[in-house]
């Protein structure tokens, strides 16, 4: 069996990458406490993800373990803080995937599971299936142990049940229903660990005033969420254009079929490809050297990164480096 290049090297690389989100948030309209405190968020992520790193740990075990605390920070659409549906209800989808041997599990539309990130390697580790959806995901829940369940009120916040009632008053004035931006939030980790291997996943709450049973990129495989041997991709934005690109997967095709590097083939996709369809969105990137791709189309994106040098840092606006 031949090893990658990162298997090969005298020191082992290992290397983090995450997202909290791209979409319109532009600098005058996030005030200095909240940008303090995202920031602060995804550096708690991050080193929840590298804590698992620098310890030779598994790529898929510190995916699972930055995304947890994602998905438990109210500044992101992703577990608690969730986007409201039309109903005014919380669906949750995620997924994460193992590169090195191309496992993966998903779920979507779940309404009880604290973390649907844990859900989703359920689903890959416990069952004979890659994604359930709905009860049946719920049910699969009911067999495990380990899933913390809570009532669908705990994802509430004031922030997205303010913008559930801004979306809905503007349809009521005739406004067609507003998609764009309207998923900021979704969350999601890519990394690289000692061994070579790769993991992604994704966790979202969906678009705002979403209809029942909406299911958008997050929880695909190949659309949200890739990881193979060669990279990962975990995808955020305009969900129903990213499904119909199967974006995660394009990235990685281009790197394997084409040979373009990291950074060309998700720069292509995510600044050429969704815009040119009328979508918006972004997407964090890892390969097995190590490289970090971190592309949007939108004026932010939540985004956080661990370089194999150690180097480090977090960023919310175009132009933070």
């Amino acid at each position: 069996m031949s090893l990658s290049p990162a298997q090969t090297r005298d020191t082992p690389l290992t290397a983090l990458v995450i997202h909290g989100g791209a979409g319109v948030v532009e600098r005058a309209l996030l005030s200095a406490q909240d940008e303090r405190d995202i920031r602060y968020e995804l550096n708690r992520a991050l080193d929840a993800g590298n804590a698992v790193l620098s310890i030779g740990g598994h790529a898929i075990d510190a995916v699972q373990a930055a995304i947890l605390v994602l998905e438990d920070s109210p500044r992101f659409n992703a577990g608690k803080g969730a986007a409201f549906t039309a109903r005014g209800g919380h669906e949750l989808d995620a997924a994460i995937m193992d590169g090195h041997r191309r496992r993966a599990g998903a779920v979507a539309g779940v309404t009880t599971v604290r973390h649907p990130i844990r859900l989703a390697r359920a689903v890959m580790e416990h069952s004979a299936h890659v994604m359930l959806a709905g009860d049946g995901a719920e049910q699969f829940a009911d067999t495990r142990g380990d899933l913390e369940r809570v009532p669908n009120s705990w994802f509430d916040t004031d922030v997205r049940r303010r913008q559930l009632e801004a979306a809905q008053a503007a349809e009521s004035a005739g406004a067609l229903p507003a998609m764009a931006g309207g998923y900021f939030g979704t969350v999601g980790a890519v990394a690289l660990d000692a061994s070579g291997r790769i993991a992604a996943g994704t966790s979202t709450g969906g678009m705002t005033n979403k209809r029942h049973g909406r299911i958008g990129d997050s929880p695909i495989i190949g659309a949200g969420t890739w990881a193979d041997d060669r990279c990962g991709v975990s995808g955020t934005g305009w969900g129903e254009f990213y499904i119909r690109h199967a974006v995660a997967h394009d990235i990685a095709a281009r790197i394997a079929y084409r040979g373009d590097t990291l950074a060309a083939a998700a720069s292509e996709v995510i600044d050429r490809v969704i815009p040119a369809a009328g979508g918006d969105g972004g997407a964090i990137a890892l390969d097995r050297d190590g490289n970090i791709a971190m592309p949007f189309n939108t004026p932010g994106m939540y985004r956080g990164w661990i370089r194999p040098d150690g180097s480090r840092g977090v960023a919310v606006f175009k132009g933070d480096s």
